[in-house]
């Protein structure tokens, strides 16, 4: 049962992570017409996301390996909300760029810890359940990003695609805190 809850928090960051990549799509019309953004500039707006997640996941997942994966997960939840709030508090789309890359680091240091807390929390009998749940939660994200946003950007505008992810954050940054165990860290030699 414990480790179903560590999983559950880890999942509702892991869900707005994924949900972050697909939401923006919708705001694109948002961002050139009340930011002044050029279509590169928009396309920026979602590739420097991309790029600051891909990137350094062999990194973040090794530091995970050697600080502990509960210490790493919750330091890219706070990074990623507080990206969140700069995000959508931002004035040009200059500003939202630097800030969306600050996401995406935020995004590169949870997403390989959420795997390697199933890999050590769950019995290997159960482990398939469990990531079959992690999967399932990635799925349900890509389809929730796009409608949600359409809702967002309709009724509270652009920079509420943001603002969302705040409560979240937060929500799954004091349960990894609560539910997710202190495991076992590997220093790895050359």
């Amino acid at each position: 049962r414990d480790a179903w809850k560590a999983l559950a928090a880890l999942v509702i960051g892991f869900f707005m992570i994924l949900v972050d990549q697909t939401i923006v799509a919708v705001a694109t019309e948002a961002f050139v017409t009340q930011l002044g953004a050029s279509t590169n500039q928009v396309i920026w707006v979602t590739s420097a996301y991309l790029l600051a997640y891909v990137v350094p996941l062999l990194f973040t997942g090794r530091l995970g390996d050697q600080i502990g994966p509960r210490t790493v997960a919750i330091a890219g939840l706070v990074l990623f909300t507080g990206a969140s709030l700069w995000c959508g508090l931002a004035g040009s789309v200059e500003e939202l760029i630097v800030a969306r890359v600050v996401q995406g680091l935020g995004a590169a240091l949870l997403t390989p810890q959420s795997l390697s807390v199933i890999n050590k929390i769950f019995r290997p009998d159960r482990r398939g359940a469990a990531m079959g749940t992690w999967g399932a939660v990635a799925g349900i994200a890509s389809v929730v990003g796009p409608v949600a946003g359409g809702v967002l950007v309709d009724s509270l505008g652009w920079r509420w695609i943001f603002f969302v992810n705040i409560p979240f954050g937060v929500l799954a940054v004091i349960l990894v805190w609560l539910w997710v165990p202190r495991l076992p860290t590997t220093r790895h030699r050359y």
